[in-house]
């Protein structure tokens, strides 16, 4: 993959136009940012500025607009920054536009609802001709777009594809670490989703900083459990799109998930159906499914989907976790 790159970003949301402004950045690649809705592409052509999702941040004056899934034609690297639920439905939108070479990179935390696969396989089966890498790792949109150092996981099935796509996408304030091990990285993304809605849980209910700890760390080993059933590798869920991601997105008040926690926490009435998308309510029903086919202790993500179902009380499931027996670590 060469210097001189043509990259599309389809999602003109937060995360997308970040992902967008920091490649265009290095000054090597011609990126287009593309987006559904006219209106909104015209204002950040004339104005360089997403004001509703990135406040107070000039977009590069290099980086381009487009409404027209045409242009992705002419794109070598398309990167996929849609909710994960609507990843399948847009890959038939976009699908018949893309270039048959173009690498299509999905940049989504989360797991199939309908069919429980990773984003990466629902992909493949959609875009057969298309190789299907992912990106996931600790990075909040603002922190990208103002330039703030941050580093996240890419990975393919074939190293030398990830690596590719590491230096092309990487830049000064950017680094991307390749990886082979899609089916780790995407888990982890999905599952510190639902780790952090129940640290936002412990925040909300004044349940303590104790707390918090042990469900980052025992969350932790019910990751690497799921991801080792899945076919991945433990190690991954020490790197990166793992603990990296998980100690961020448990931690900073800039998480959705956390705040959605936070609001359970409080007794609150939350529906992750309306207002701001909290992957972690969507991926945690998927998750607990799974597991229990694959026999795969997850006492934390069966609780917080169970609180989010309204089915356990939170004072319930913190007696449960606390008696369950005493084991190992």
């Amino acid at each position: 993959m060469s210097e001189g790159e043509r990259i599309a970003v389809i999602g003109a949301g937060a995360f997308g136009t970040a992902l967008a402004a920091v490649i265009a950045l290095t000054g090597r690649h011609s990126v287009t940012l593309i987006g559904r809705d006219p209106e909104l592409i015209a204002d950040l052509r004339a104005e360089g500025l997403h004001e509703a999702a990135l406040p107070g941040i000039q977009l590069p004056d290099s980086l381009n607009y487009s409404a027209e899934p045409d242009v992705l034609q002419d794109a070598g690297i398309v990167l996929f920054v849609m909710p994960s639920q609507a990843q399948a439905d847009a890959a038939r939108h976009y699908g018949p536009y893309l270039h048959k070479d173009a690498i299509v990179v999905t940049c989504a935390k989360g797991i199939d609802r309908v069919s429980g696969d990773i984003l990466t396989d629902m992909l493949e089966r959609e875009l057969p001709d298309h190789a299907i890498a992912v990106l996931s790792g600790p990075g909040f949109a603002t922190d990208i777009a103002r330039g703030l150092p941050t580093a996240m996981a890419i990975a393919a099935a074939d190293m030398p594809v990830a690596e590719r796509l590491a230096q092309a996408i990487s830049g000064r304030t950017f680094r991307l670490y390749a990886s082979s091990d899609r089916i780790g990285v995407q888990l982890g993304g999905a599952l510190k989703n639902v780790l952090a809605i129940a640290c936002g849980i412990v925040e909300g209910g004044g349940i303590g900083d104790s707390a918090r700890a042990a469900l980052i760390s025992r969350g932790l080993a019910e990751m690497s459990r799921f991801i080792v059933a899945k076919g991945g590798k433990a190690e991954t869920a020490r790197g990166l799109s793992g603990l990296g991601d998980l100690v961020l997105t448990a931690t900073s008040h800039q998480s959705r998930n956390l705040r959605f926690g936070i609001a359970l926490g409080r007794g609150e009435t939350v529906d992750p159906a309306h207002g701001t998308l909290v992957e972690g309510a969507l991926a945690a029903s998927v998750a607990s499914r799974l597991a229990e086919k694959l026999d795969v202790s997850m006492p934390i993500t069966d609780a917080v989907t169970a609180i989010i179902e309204g089915s356990l009380a939170i004072p319930d499931a913190i007696e449960q976790l606390m008696t369950r027996p005493i084991t190992t670590e």
